[in-house]
């Protein structure tokens, strides 16, 4: 490994070392202020309703799993560019954060629907894509599942794919735009209109994406963690089962 790519591990380990002492509470604290804020401080919608509230989780759990599967996505053109299986395991760990929060996008955004819409679920081109891309990244971790933790090839194959199918992340945002949708347009990261939130609603919003960021975040270097640990695993076995082997 180069320099360069020696220094950027140290510091990767030196964040990950903060993980139970900056992550935990930090998400912690803001998870409870943003259910007091979401619950109590926020102002009831005039037209939605109560059901409304949804939107203080459903916006940042979707911001997240852009984390997530952006996470996947870089961590995959490292470990095509530099070889080294580590990155494997860090895009593992933010592809499953990435489907997680992907279907916990599309949970709310249904009950929100339901009352709203009159339907669970309709083929919107937001919803469409957005589905799309919880099974793009579903694909991706079932195939890393059967293949071997130390298969490098088929790490390299599973990377290739990963970074292809973050393409759905800008065709999601620019679904309201280029087709008809009933999703509602943008009102908060629109720098295309003029719309905006109330600040007793954009200060719990803002809340909720600390909130749920820090929690994709630390469960990201946890679970990065653990597949580090699976493939090392995985190498030790190995190397006892040739020797045993001879």
């Amino acid at each position: 490994m180069s320099a360069l790519g020696r220094l950027a591990w140290r510091q990767a380990e030196r964040a990950a070392a903060l993980r139970w002492a900056v992550l935990p509470p930090v998400a912690g604290v803001a998870m409870f202020v943003l259910l007091v804020g979401a619950v109590i401080a926020a102002p009831r919608e005039v037209v939605e309703g109560e059901v409304q509230r949804l939107f203080y989780i459903h916006v940042p759990a979707a911001l997240a799993a852009y984390l997530g599967v952006g996470i996947a996505a870089m961590a995959s053109v490292a470990l095509l560019w530099r070889r080294d299986m580590r990155w494997d395991a860090v895009a593992r760990a933010g592809a499953m954060t990435g489907v997680l929060f992907t279907g916990l996008t599309l949970a709310t955004g249904m009950i929100w629907g339901k009352p709203i819409w009159g339907v669970w679920w309709t083929w919107d081109a937001r919803l469409t894509s957005t589905l799309i891309l919880f099974l793009l990244y579903s694909a991706y971790l079932l195939a890393r599942q059967l293949a071997d933790e130390t298969d490098e090839q088929a790490a390299r194959f599973a990377a290739v794919f990963a970074i292809i199918a973050f393409v759905d992340i800008p065709i999601i945002n620019m679904s309201v735009r280029w087709w008809r949708t009933l999703h509602p347009q943008p009102i908060v990261f629109d720098p295309f209109g003029e719309q905006a939130l109330p600040g007793s609603m954009m200060l719990v919003l803002a809340v909720g994406i600390v909130a749920v960021g820090a929690l994709a975040l630390w469960m990201v270097v946890l679970r990065a963690e653990a597949e580090g640990l699976a493939q090392r695993a995985a190498a030790a076995r190995h190397l006892v089962d040739r020797r045993e082997a001879r």
